[in-house]
């Protein structure tokens, strides 16, 4: 019969070792010969991560990188989501004969290349020092939106800068702010991711509005080279205490792709495609729904989209406080099934104010939980050693999600709603929703079959 060694004899050989015998490994009688061995360690190279494990667990450094994380989100997703200021000028003023949907395809590639470049990003953090990558990152932002700034005689020059290459440097910024900030927290964890992606929602909050102030008083050229120096200047600072936690020792193989033979990742890899697929529909038609079908004006319809940022961010730090009450993957399994109801029940068979009101603020609250929980459900079923990585390919379902949900939304409500009937198209995110909260389900029962128990 084969005998494998537990870890209790592994150190009883280790002990047996270092008594005595021919193998016996070095004793150190003095702390002068410690410190000798331990000078003689290789140290870092300048691009590599520097180990921090001697910094204490949910201490006070962490949350350090925890503002750090939530500053530049604030800027790397809120440039994504204050893109429909622009998508607005382009097509009154500077590219008229241009199709809408053209144009949206910027901002579609915004955060489709965004989560693409999740696996180099993730490879990126764990071969170089955090703080490297995301400065690099938030210089690409900032230059990408610089030379945007002097494409104004083609929409394809508006795509290679403001949407590809400005994604590739938000992908830098997003994958270390989502991922390190766990390596600082066991008992916090979920509340401090959570308050990192809240950054997201107070960007959209506040650049949004800002980004309509700069257009209309100095045009879109001056308003993105403004926006391109503040988002180097503010990343070049918080980048600067985005530190790894955890040194990842080398491997051989640049992406690890067995993790796809764990049925658990399978599960949330499927949630996160359709989970994806939903979220955009409320985003973009709920405004033109407000205004083509209840008779609202357009403020009322962007207000909407206020309503829902606000209610994000509070969503996104308010699961953080009740995961650790409820379990992790329970927690996302709930706000993931409010999320779709919140369409399915408010928002598709009502046209009144109030239940659109009423929508938005219920699909804010727990869309934000949706999105705040994946990184720390991920954390908790494979650590925190390659979680960059780990949460690279996740954001890989994120991209697959992006180009189904937004694009077929769209053909569903010009083709088969007319352009005007809006049912179709919130069935379609709802149902998509409620198939994610089945996979969630099915993750929870694979990690636990035990109904009651905390996950």
């Amino acid at each position: 019969m084969l005998h494998s060694k537990t870890p209790s004899d592994s150190s009883a050989s280790f002990n047996q070792q270092t008594v005595g015998g021919p193998t016996a490994a070095p004793s150190f009688n003095s702390e002068k010969q410690i410190d000798t061995v331990i000078d003689t360690q290789p140290k870092p190279r300048w691009w590599e991560s520097k180990s921090l494990e001697n910094k204490p667990v949910d201490g006070p450094y962490g949350w350090v990188v925890v503002v750090a994380g939530c500053f530049m989100l604030m800027f790397s997703m809120g440039c994504v989501n204050s893109y429909g200021s622009y998508q607005t000028y382009y097509h009154l003023n500077q590219f008229p004969e241009e199709a809408m949907s053209t144009l949206s395809w910027i901002g579609t590639l915004q955060f489709a290349v965004m989560n693409l470049f999740g696996i180099p990003s993730g490879i990126l953090c764990e071969r170089f020092d955090s703080r490297l990558v995301t400065f690099v990152g938030g210089l690409i932002m900032g230059v990408a939106l610089i030379i945007a700034s002097f494409c104004d005689s083609a929409v394809w020059k508006l795509m290679l800068t403001q949407g590809i290459m400005f994604a590739i440097g938000a992908s830098l910024v997003f994958i270390p702010s989502t991922s390190i900030p766990a390596q600082w927290f066991t008992s916090k964890r979920a509340l401090a991711v959570g308050i990192v992606v809240a950054g997201s929602g107070i960007g959209g909050l506040w650049l949004t509005p800002a980004t309509d102030s700069m257009i209309d008083n100095l045009g879109t050229g001056w308003a993105l080279r403004i926006t391109g120096i503040i988002v180097i200047a503010v990343n070049s600072v918080a980048s600067m205490f985005m530190r790894n936690r955890l040194k990842v020792a080398g491997r051989d193989k640049i992406v690890d792709l067995t993790i796809f033979r764990d049925i658990r990742f399978l599960f949330i890899f499927a949630g996160g495609v359709c989970g994806t697929t939903a979220y955009f529909t409320p985003l973009f038609s709920l405004p033109s729904f407000a205004v083509q079908v209840t008779g609202k004006s357009k403020s009322f319809g962007t207000n909407l989209i206020t309503i829902i940022n606000a209610a994000s961010t509070v969503g996104r730090v308010a699961t953080g406080q009740v995961a650790p009450l409820l379990g992790n993957i329970n927690t996302l399994s709930i706000c993931t099934c409010i999320a779709a109801l919140s369409i399915l029940v408010l928002w598709l068979p009502f046209h009144a104010t109030g239940t659109l009101i009423a929508c938005a603020i219920a699909y804010g609250l727990f869309c934000g939980g949706f999105i705040g929980l994946l990184p720390v459900v991920m954390a908790e079923l494979w650590g925190v050693q390659r979680i960059a990585t780990i949460i690279g390919l996740l954001y890989v379902a994120n991209f697959a999600g992006t180009m189904i949900g937004a694009p077929s939304s769209g053909a569903i409500l010009d083709n088969i709603g007319g352009g005007t009937n809006f049912k179709p198209s919130i069935a379609f995110s709802g149902a998509f929703m409620m198939i994610a909260f089945g996979f969630f389900v099915c993750l929870r029962v694979a990690t636990n079959s035990r109904l009651l128990k905390r996950v």
